[in-house]
């Protein structure tokens, strides 16, 4: 007993009060904490739950987000290879907000300000007696774990516990439940870039089999592989799940014709059958934290519509 009392009084003491997010599911893992309260700082592109948009913003990109596809990603290759960071920090607005927590990532060079950028902005800024977080998840068991890592460093590790539990099982109730069925698993490929082709990696191929479906050209844990067309008409998707990193639906839709001008479209399987689905990505599936599960909900509706209707459509989903 006197043990676990002294490891509350050591939690309650490294409770952080003050906390800047610098990528969005870490925003979302703070507030799925209880701790929204004590955010005072965001990422350009923190936008959930409702009142994060009115915090002070802490990092901009440095190529334009409005482009089409092939114009980000060429923006982006260009900056990489000349060494150049595709973000940049506000050193002023993160010395303002004097933080003694930041949460940042590692995972992805290309989905937010990198660590070791985090790193040198905050020693200019604040010097180094400020916590820096840095999430990596690259699978569904890689996400509950950062979530557990950002309540044990905000001193409420007890609260991430019942969190991740919770979230786990929401998790088995839909494989439960998809075990029950007797029907083929469908063939599933997820695209998470238009020009040029990616599929969807990391903890994508793991939503896809909670659901009840087979990944196609992509492996979980393992980063988003860019494709050839060859791939896909050969591989013959009995689902197509379309899910651009950092785009909604309506982005989505505005650029489908880079698939639906691709010769043999209109011959593929999922096409033929009308199972052809735009996600809104950015809110959902491309964010490594709490709302991962709800896109496995969102997955589950579009491979056994008979079986789930969890309400996303129309807010997370659209048949193409």
């Amino acid at each position: 007993m006197a043990s676990l009392k002294s490891g509350r009084q050591a939690n309650q003491a490294n409770r952080a009060s003050r906390i800047v997010s610098l990528l969005p599911s870490a925003t979302e893992i703070v507030a799925c904490l209880g701790l929204g309260e004590r955010l005072v700082g965001r990422s350009h592109e923190c936008d959930f739950p409702a009142g994060v948009a009115e915090l002070p913003v802490c990092t901009a990109a440095r190529f334009s987000t409005d482009a089409t596809s092939a114009a980000i990603d060429r923006s982006v290759k260009e900056l990489l290879a000349q060494a150049l960071s595709i973000y940049s920090i506000d050193e002023v607005v993160l010395s303002s907000l004097e933080p003694d927590l930041i949460v940042t990532q590692s995972q992805c060079e290309v989905c937010a300000v990198s660590l070791a950028d985090v790193e040198l902005a905050t020693q200019r800024a604040l010097g180094s007696s400020v916590r820096i977080v840095s999430l990596a998840a690259e699978d569904l068991e890689g996400t509950f774990a950062d979530i557990e890592t950002v309540a044990h460093a905000a001193g409420v590790g007890e609260v991430g516990g019942s969190v991740v539990a919770g979230l786990r099982a929401r998790v088995s109730e839909i494989e439960r439940r998809v075990a029950q069925r007797t029907t083929e698993r469908p063939s599933t490929l997820c695209i998470e870039w238009l020009d040029p082709l990616m599929s969807a990696g990391n903890w994508m191929p793991e939503i896809v089999d909670a659901a009840g479906g087979r990944a196609l050209l992509a492996h979980a844990g393992v980063t988003s592989p860019w494709i050839e067309w060859a791939q896909v008409t050969s591989d013959e998707p009995d689902v197509i799940v379309v899910l651009p990193c950092g785009f909604g639906i309506a982005r989505a839709r505005e650029e489908i014709g880079l698939l639906t001008s691709r010769p043999g479209w209109s011959d593929l399987a999922a096409v033929r059958a009308g199972r052809v689905f735009l996600t809104d990505g950015n809110q959902y599936f491309n964010r490594p934290g709490p709302r991962i599960v709800d896109s496995i909900e969102i997955m589950a509706e579009l491979l056994h519509p008979s079986e789930f209707d969890f309400g996303h459509e129309g807010r997370g989903w659209e048949a193409l």
